[in-house]
């Protein structure tokens, strides 16, 4: 059979797509290792795979199954609202987490997360921008500050507040990361003030407030939600009610004003109920890794870890028990969580700072280090478990590292 000059020119295109594919399907990371796997020659999703390599590869110390203990909030809903947005990371993204659930959210400047509270304690930190919070306790005493980036808040259960954006020279509002205290938490079934007199018979609420019906023709229908508001005050002091007195134990705290922990290859800020009282459910740590650093294997007792990556790539291995261990790349927004009591690491794997948050649902910030505990055993039980030379023992610092490199 003769082809036609049309003929070759279709089989060699052919052929040059099927190089293409073949060569598109080999970039990236691959489930090959020494001997073990094989390049996968069906549907790939490039972009992910390059995001988890140590899912698609992992190293062959991982072993059996331990569920997924990461989610991206860019995987999801956003709630778009005039003037900002929220997201959720809940046990329905992330069903591992049962003990905390968190919130991203966003306001422009005078923009109102509007007044409200929730069954759940609210803890937040300051991403970007600035914003203005408000409470009122359960004996009438308020509180009202300023907050910025690197700052905390936190609303104990049932207190309600508020939330607005400022203006500042170069970001228009705030950015902030909610964490509450239960897993099952959901951003929608928050107490909103707009929706609960929505719901109110017009002629009680009336009643209640010593006003005509008419008085109330102007209230929202439904609630607000997030919404442009008026300007605040321009002083602190022009928006703090003073009702019964402040409130005893301030509901803010500036964690990034901490002296941090210094260490070789990063530092460490540590904030519980002994820096910030009010806190009384959460407690926290920011961690720095320089790149190629290590946040040292390690454990924590007292509950489970939820973890907030907020700028810089890095790694963790878990180790479960029963042989089980899975490893997990992580990146600016993605949440990671670790289960009471299980053995992990996380290492910066980029080339700039690795920042990110742990979050703990206890009043104090508890863990222990495999470093500490091997110096602090007798040290010919330790050589008799991991028969390295003795020597080796005898140099490990009996106090805890919580960074190294």
């Amino acid at each position: 059979m003769t082809l036609s000059r049309r003929d070759l020119i279709a089989t060699a295109a052919a052929g040059g797509t099927m190089l293409a594919t073949n060569a598109a399907a080999q970039s990236g990371p691959q489930p090959v290792q020494g001997g073990q796997g094989a390049p996968i020659i069906g549907p790939r999703n490039p972009a992910r795979e390059a995001e988890d390599p140590n899912t698609i590869s992992p190293p062959s110390t991982d072993h059996g199954t331990i569920p997924n203990l990461k989610w991206s909030f860019a995987d999801s809903h956003m709630r778009l609202e005039e003037g900002g947005w929220a997201r959720q990371t809940t046990t329905r993204e992330l069903p591992i987490s049962k003990e905390m659930a968190g919130v991203n959210m966003r306001l422009k400047h005078y923009v109102v997360r509007e007044m409200h509270w929730h069954k759940e304690a609210e803890w937040a930190f300051i991403l970007k921008g600035s914003a203005r919070i408000t409470a009122v306790d359960q004996e009438g005493r308020t509180f009202a500050d300023d907050v910025h980036a690197g700052d905390l808040w936190y609303f104990p259960g049932g207190i309600p507040h508020s939330i607005q954006g400022l203006p500042s020279a170069d970001i228009d509002g705030v950015e902030f990361l909610l964490v509450f205290d239960d897993g099952d938490f959901s951003e929608d079934s928050t107490f909103l003030l707009t929706d609960w007199l929505a719901h109110t018979p017009r002629d009680v609420l009336a009643k209640n407030l010593g006003v005509t019906e008419d008085q109330l023709a102007p209230l929202p229908k439904k609630e607000l939600y997030i919404f442009p508001g008026a300007p605040p005050s321009p002083t602190l002091a022009g928006d703090t009610m003073h009702g019964n007195g402040k409130v005893p134990e301030s509901f803010s705290h500036r964690m990034t004003a901490q002296a941090p922990i210094k260490l070789k290859g990063g530092e460490v800020r540590i904030t519980d109920t002994r820096q910030f009282p009010a806190s009384k459910t959460i407690s926290a740590a920011l961690v720095d890794l320089e790149p190629g650093a290590l946040r040292e294997l390690h454990w924590h007792p007292n509950g489970d870890e939820w973890q907030y990556y907020i700028e810089g790539q890095g790694r963790m291995t878990v180790f479960a028990s029963e042989s089980k261990a899975r490893t997990f790349d992580y990146q600016a927004g993605d949440v990671g969580y670790v289960p009471r009591a299980m053995g992990h690491y996380i290492e910066n794997t980029g080339t700039t700072r690795l920042r990110f948050l742990e979050v703990f649902r206890a009043p104090l910030f508890q863990d222990l280090s495999l470093t500490q505990w091997l110096a602090l055993t007798p040290h010919q039980l330790v050589q008799s478990h991991l028969k390295i030379d003795r020597a080796l023992i005898d140099g490990l610092p009996a106090t805890k590292q919580l960074v190294v490199r």
